[in-house]
């Protein structure tokens, strides 16, 4: 992979045995103006299609110069404050901040006056040239994004180019940044990307679960009082025919009771691996003393927060694929169109769904409400629930206030999964916290749509319906159909 941050000389940097993660600001000021960061080109197809990992590369701390592209004069001391001042700002490292909902939550919390990193592999971004996807809307580059806004905000975001799998490259990225709270996102988080074939579900696994494993060990080595925020999924739970509780359960059996994890019903192997991760915190929070929130989020939509709408640069991604795609927003994209609502099966689904600046928020309520050492909480972090034909209803009203002739139809649900079921789930303690729900209202679906109106010409039609079957997951390595 080659980074460009546009430059006058360039610097190469090959596989080591030891790797040292160092703002580049901080040793490079006598460059003229920038720099390009070159490294050995590996294969992706490797990555996704044969299920191995390719061997670490390099371990790369960017840090990106301003829009003028003039080196500043000395080195920043926002994160370096003076004694007499109160406290310092809190420094949270980003795991995946490049993604959908790590982007968001890094500009939110960067503007919350927090000192903020971002980690990234960037390989959701291969995943959409592997398999000739596309965001509806334009990204610029990780680079590029954090120029913008240095420029706008004159707040410095630290990035981290590098695969959280591998522990040399994890650990010296904790020893340089010293977070006090680590907020991970950086997993795959597509369960139909883990049923295309083998070797996506071995890659989903592998990545969430040992990249997991690394975090829990680097904050025992490197941060003990750091503060893990973790993004899990409602899809853990499945559809039990019973209230969903917040991670724990009280049961009486045989006269003794007991207050137990919530049983697991995971319906994918991406959904097992966030099982798996759940398991493994909850295990060093009781064995090492680790401090943990488990935030199991149910489905997002929408793209818009106040810091992405600062710039267009800043803009954050929108799915609408068969493999990425949310309901809402699939659904938004597809009236959009004039293309049928394509509601799976029965469309009695149900699940908890939240608006994009209510992840943000959440993230951050957690972050300034940390979990007692040793603790593993649980929140379920949603704001409403819907069935599938309930979304559908919702989009095909709004679209007709606005002209559009929205259709729905039924279409074979690719899935393994209950088409109507009982679903009720809790989520009292976020709100306790302080949540303040952005409830999906009229005017927020006209919103989305009037949004995806206006990026139309960019929808590929050929990726509006499924492709990726629960039942017909292959052994051998296949491209999705373009």
């Amino acid at each position: 992979m080659a980074h460009l941050l546009s430059t006058s000389c360039s610097l190469k940097i090959h596989s080591t045995s030891k790797s040292y993660p160092k703002p580049l600001n901080q040793g490079l000021l006598s460059f003229p103006t920038s720099f390009t960061l070159q490294t050995p080109r590996f294969s992706f197809r490797r990555l996704v299609l044969k299920g191995e990992r390719p061997q670490r590369i390099c371990t790369v701390h960017a840090t990106t110069l301003p829009i003028s592209q003039e080196a500043p004069t000395q080195p920043s001391s926002s994160s370096h404050q003076t004694s007499n001042e109160p406290s310092k700002p809190k420094r949270v490292m980003i795991i995946g901040g490049d993604g959908y909902c790590g982007w968001a939550t890094a500009l939110h919390l960067s503007n919350k006056n927090y000192e903020v990193a971002i980690v990234d592999s960037l390989v959701r971004r291969l995943f959409d040239h592997q398999l000739g996807l596309d965001s509806l809307t334009p990204i610029s580059s990780i680079h590029n994004r954090l120029r913008r806004w240095k420029s706008l905000t004159g707040k410095n975001i630290e990035l981290f180019i590098g695969d959280i799998c591998d522990f040399e490259f994890l650990s010296e990225t904790f020893k340089s940044f010293e977070p006090d709270a680590v907020v991970h996102f950086g997993e795959q988080r597509s369960a139909p990307y883990s049923m295309i074939d083998r070797s996506r579900a071995v890659f989903t696994q592998n990545n969430n679960v040992i990249g997991t494993l690394n975090v829990l060990f680097a904050i025992k080595e490197f941060g003990e009082q750091c503060h893990l925020v973790k993004l899990g999924t409602m899809g853990e739970y499945g559809t039990p025919n019973i209230d969903i509780e917040e991670g724990y359960i009280t049961i009486t059996h045989n006269g003794r009771t007991d207050t137990l994890p919530y049983p697991k019903q995971a319906s994918s192997f991406y959904h097992l691996s966030k099982v798996h991760d759940s398991n493994n915190i909850a295990f060093t929070c009781k064995a090492w003393g680790i401090r943990a929130t488990d935030l199991n989020q149910g489905v997002v939509y929408g793209v818009r927060t106040d810091e992405t709408e600062m710039h267009e640069e800043l803009c954050n991604r929108f799915d609408y694929d068969g493999v990425f795609g949310t309901a809402l927003n699939r659904f938004c994209v597809q009236a959009a169109v004039g293309h049928p609502l394509t509601v799976y099966g029965k469309g009695g689904q149900t699940r908890g769904y939240l608006d994009i600046r209510d992840t943000v928020q959440c993230v951050e309520l957690a972050i300034a409400n940390p979990a007692q050492p040793g603790e593993f909480r649980v929140f379920n972090q949603f704001t409403e629930q819907f069935s599938v034909n309930e979304l559908a209803t919702l989009v095909t009203k709004a679209g007709e206030k606005l002209g559009l002739n929205v259709e729905t139809i039924s279409v074979p649900n690719p899935r393994v999964e209950a088409e109507e079921h009982y679903y009720n789930a809790k989520h009292t303690k976020l709100i306790e916290l302080g949540l303040q729900p952005h409830l999906l209202s009229d005017s927020l679906i006209d919103s989305l749509l009037n949004f995806t109106i206006k990026f139309q010409d960019r929808v590929d039609r050929k990726q509006i319906m499924p492709s990726v079957s629960w039942r017909k997951i292959g052994v051998k390595p296949r491209t999705v159909s373009a």
